[in-house]
């Protein structure tokens, strides 16, 4: 111990730059400029836990939701990211539920499983046997038998040290109500593994409150442990990220320059052998500089899932980390969820090694990934119906070139776009078939309500047939406690987004949009809010005086869980010169999305269509969110909105042909299809509105591309007003229905699309509480003139923001 004092010493007043420069010279001797990561599956068998951490939001009380997974969706899940070029499925669970919550252990034993662990033996070996994924688990603490049974069909295991500090188990601390926490257990489980002989991941998580010394005692603790055994496949280091709703949604995170500087210090103790890891997708700054520290893997990575313990942080593109890593002089290679100096006899049973071995190339690194070609979806063109014969063959060379997983260029969607005849059935037989790739048969949606708190705008949008001005005797303003009410009856009907967006009103006080959100939040600290589209973020920002940025961290920091990306029409700046003079441009809409991104904030993605574009004008806009998409990883989904024109202004004034009053539905298919076609390898959710497009044709738009039928939505206003005849209310048993009749299997979401509860048999459909609206009373609550007649009084310009007189 003295002589790691003394390292400690040194480690503690050496300067950054000098920090750094040392690591990346020890981590090059053994590593070289190989960089290292797993494409992964994250499988969320279990978000009950016994446990109470202060920054976790991956643990969840029970509810009406299943307790764990059934293997059916496991399955399910690991097929389509296999399909998608992942190797590894990670198994995540919380600490033992069924020790805590008795519906746990009633689901596990009607199933004939005496515990969690048995059940998550179970699921891995389902994965083993029916897909090419190698199952590695987090499972929390477990006994020596345990240990010994996973280790059969794992092909690695892992348990995070997070510190050897006992302080964070004290009254107030991170782990207060975390009893496995307790360093001594963690170290014990450390050390069975070594003594089984079992390829382990651990790691630390910093600015729980540890101090810089703890995080230097816990990584020796880590590096006597593989000196001991030499087991230790990989050690992560974590930074904190605060989150809404959790006992530690105030604390400071740790700067870049610290989790910099935590990374050198790892690779100096750990040593040169050693495998670092950060998460990319957690970086406050630029996750490159993680290379100059002395790294050399950025850990599971996903095309598929996204990261449940951080859902606020999207992975970043492969293709696009690909690329910048290789701008900094490193090789980006993916890798099984055991490094490759532990695909031996001497660390993986037989069979476990025999699978690992069909995956991997002679450096050990996998044969297959999501940067490569061949991990695109893989089905030959010879699958499609017979009709894809009958194309013309420039088209038939397109959709050839899409399903081989070639990027189409603006040019040629622009093609599809306008397919019709034998090409237009050739189009929608690929999306279809592409879908089915990429996501399989399930179709989901979300039970949510809309909130348009105002319809009283500064702008006077050609399109948009919801805005009035201030004078209007139709403009109305819901006050922030009558929003709230909404919301909070929003929950009472099992809703678990509210969506909140409205015209942008005079005179509005700049942090209006973050009050509002703190006041919801506050309300009902577990409904996701999806609110403000770049628009009315831009709005907010410069009523407020500060930096876009600034503004979005303000509004994350009051409960914005992910914005939508709407206010985007055609992302061509001469068509939105023509629609709307003086909204947000191009380049202020990508920027601001772009920052949201960044920042770990997830968007929607829209286009409006029908109107006055070209298709070649349509291409471009799909190509540039797919370029955002590939730097960002951002978006959760697409959503393609004709326009409706009935009661638009461009409209009344002739301001367009009446040849173009909105798409056709020929048109309406083929953008559905060429969005699957274009986006779906990076955006894989396609959403078909029913608002816009009616239940009939949404529900045949399954067959196009699309996998989503969006939200029961609640009050939808904005449609409704522009002339939209779909009503403003779908229940979750008219959607299960419709999503049957196409014969799929419908799946209730969240807004990020973590998939709730699987619908397989109609007998078993719950009666939810928006299913039980008489149709007098679904008739008022979805009623746009109501909501006008019950909210409805003078503004006055001016001051400080809008007030009643």
């Amino acid at each position: 111990m003295s002589d790691f004092f003394h390292f400690d010493e040194t480690l503690l007043r050496l300067s950054l730059s000098d920090l750094c420069r040392r690591a990346g010279d020890v981590r090059d001797r053994a590593k070289g400029r190989v960089i290292s990561f797993s494409p992964k599956v994250f499988i969320p068998l279990t978000r009950l836990c016994r446990d109470a951490c202060g920054y976790c939001v991956y643990r969840r009380n029970p509810d009406a939701k299943p307790p764990f997974m059934e293997l059916e969706e496991v399955l399910d899940l690991a097929g389509r990211g296999e399909r998608m070029g992942c190797r590894e499925a990670l198994f995540v669970l919380g600490e033992r539920p069924e020790d805590a919550y008795p519906e746990a252990d009633r689901w596990l034993r009607r199933r004939g499983y005496a515990s969690s662990i048995e059940y998550l033996e179970s699921a891995c070996k389902a994965v083993l046997n029916e897909t090419a994924l190698l199952p590695h688990s987090n499972a929390g603490t477990l006994g020596e038998e345990e240990m010994r049974r996973l280790a059969t069909v794992n092909v690695s295991l892992g348990l995070m040290l997070e510190s050897t500090s006992r302080r964070l188990m004290e009254p107030g601390g991170a782990h207060e109500k975390a009893p496995s926490k307790n360093p001594s257990l963690r170290l014990a489980q450390l050390e069975q593994a070594g003594r089984l002989g079992i390829p382990f991941t651990t790691g630390i998580l910093i600015g729980i409150g540890e101090t810089f010394r703890e995080r230097l005692e816990a990584l020796q603790a880590i590096a006597r442990l593989d000196r001991q055994y030499g087991h230790i496949q990989e050690t992560i280091v974590q930074n904190f990220r605060r989150k809404a709703g959790t006992p530690m949604a105030s604390a400071s995170e740790p700067g870049q320059d610290e989790m910099l500087r935590t990374l050198a210090q790892a690779r100096l103790i750990l040593g040169a052998e050693a495998n670092l890891q950060a998460p990319p997708n957690l970086a406050r700054g630029g996750y490159l500089e993680y290379l100059e520290a002395g790294i050399n893997d950025y850990g599971g990575l996903s095309p598929l899932t996204f990261d449940w313990v951080n859902p606020e942080a999207p992975w970043p593109h492969l293709r696009q980390l690909a690329k910048e890593v290789e701008e900094r002089g490193y090789l980006l290679r993916p890798r099984l969820a055991a490094y490759p100096e532990y695909l031996k006899a001497e660390w993986l049973p037989d069979d476990m090694l025999r699978a690992a071995r069909r995956e991997v190339d002679a450096q050990g690194y996998c044969l297959h990934s999501p940067l490569s070609e061949a991990a695109r979806p893989r089905k030959a063109s010879a699958s499609l119906p017979k009709v894809h014969g009958q194309a013309r063959d420039e088209v038939r060379r397109c959709l050839e070139q899409a399903l081989a997983g070639g990027d189409l260029e603006d040019s040629q969607a622009a093609l599809l776009l306008q397919a019709s005849g034998p090409d237009h059935e050739a189009l929608l037989a690929a999306a279809d078939h592409l879908r089915e790739e990429q996501c399989g048969r399930d179709v989901s949606y979300v039970v949510n309500r809309n909130i348009n708190f105002t319809n009283v705008c500064v702008k006077g949008c050609r399109f948009c047939a919801f805005s009035r001005g201030f004078r209007s005797r139709q403009g109305y303003w819901l006050p922030t406690s009558e929003i709230v009410r909404r919301a909070r009856e929003a929950a009472e009907f099992g809703c678990t987004e509210i969506c909140v967006q409205a015209g942008l009103p005079p005179d509005m006080e700049g942090d209006f949009y973050v009050r509002l959100c703190e006041a919801l939040k506050t309300a009902l600290p577990e409904m996701h809010i999806h609110a403000f589209s770049p628009e009315e973020v831009l709005y907010g920002s410069q009523r407020s005086g500060r930096s876009v940025r600034d503004y979005l961290t303000d509004l994350k920091a009051a409960g914005v869980g992910s914005l939508p990306g709407t206010s985007a029409e055609i992302l061509v700046q001469q068509v939105r010169d023509r629609l709307a003079p003086g909204r947000i441009s191009v380049e202020q809409w990508a920027e601001i999305i772009t920052c949201a991104h960044e920042l770990g904030i997830p968007t929607t993605s829209t286009i409006m269509y029908g109107h006055i574009e070209t298709p070649l004008q349509s291409a471009r806009h799909l190509l540039l969110l797919r370029d955002i998409q590939r730097r960002t990883g951002g978006f959760s989904e697409f959503v393609p909105l004709s326009f409706v024109s009935r009661e638009a202004p461009m409209v009344r004034r002739g301001l367009i042909p009446e040849s173009r009053l909105g798409a056709t539905r020929r048109e309406v298919f083929n953008m559905h299809a060429v969005a699957r076609l274009v986006l779906g390898a990076d955006i894989a959710n396609i959403q078909a509105s029913w608002v816009k497009e009616g239940f009939s044709q949404a529900r045949d738009l399954l067959a196009a591309g699309a996998n989503d039928l969006g939200g029961t939505l609640i009050n939808e206003s904005i449609s409704t007003s522009a002339g939209a005849e779909h009503g403003q209310l779908a229940t979750p048993a008219r959607l299960r229905r419709l999503i049957r009749k196409a014969g799929r299997l419908p799946v209730q979401r969240d807004t990020l699309y973590r998939k709730l509860q699987r619908f397989s048999d109609p007998a078993q459909d719950p009666q939810e509480p928006l299913d039980r609206l008489t149709a007098e009373s679904s008739q008022r609550f979805g009623s746009y003139q109501t909501l006008i007649q019950d909210s409805r009084f003078p503004f006055r310009a001016g001051g400080t923001g809008l007030e009643p007189r």
